[in-house]
């Protein structure tokens, strides 16, 4: 028996999905003489073994195209780059106002970020109207800091709690005897 999915409006899906915080990525690589970057915010970790990433990019965007093509970079934004992001949105600023770093490398990556991933091609696959490219991991930098944040389509930040533990209470959290002792 074949069951028929309903049809959902498309603009009620996008401001229920909206209400789930992201952080805000680009990927940035380089294919030829050319340079160039996506604003992703769909953006997670697949596997430590091997150690797998997964952006998520519209069919129609310029970039999906050319990320299964070679290696990229994942830069995860700082609060203060909003301009960064809507950047490589489509809303440009001066290409002198950009922070690149390491411009003449294989994988170019942007400067002021919280960190970064350098991944190879590992496997895409079929996301309907985005592909999902599964990028392996390479090398990565983390120079901490704030992260932008994205929201109901908008950049909200993160409230001050400096006193709180990182990973507290999350399935996640790097020292497992907190959840074993019942704290």
């Amino acid at each position: 028996m074949t069951t028929i999915a309903p049809a959902f409006d498309r603009a009620r899906l996008r401001t229920f999905l909206g209400h789930f915080t992201t952080g805000v990525t680009v990927v940035t690589y380089r294919r030829g003489t050319e340079v160039r970057g996506a604003t992703v915010n769909a953006f997670t970790s697949v596997s430590l073994d091997p150690p797998l990433v997964l952006v998520s990019l519209d069919r129609r965007s310029r970039s999906v195209k050319h990320l299964g093509n070679g290696p990229f970079v994942v830069n995860i934004l700082a609060e203060d780059q909003q301009d960064v992001a809507m950047h490589f949105a489509g809303k440009p600023m001066a290409d002198d106002d950009v922070p690149w770093v390491d411009l003449e490398s294989p994988v170019p990556r942007l400067g002021g970020t919280v960190g970064h991933v350098e991944c190879t091609p590992w496997r895409a696959y079929d996301g309907g109207d985005h592909v999902l490219h599964v990028g392996e991991v390479t090398g990565l930098d983390l120079a901490g800091g704030r992260p932008l944040l994205f929201f109901g389509g908008e950049f909200p930040r993160l409230a001050e709690e400096p006193d709180a533990p990182h990973w507290s209470w999350s399935l996640d959290d790097p020292t497992p005897q907190r959840w074993e002792a019942g704290k």
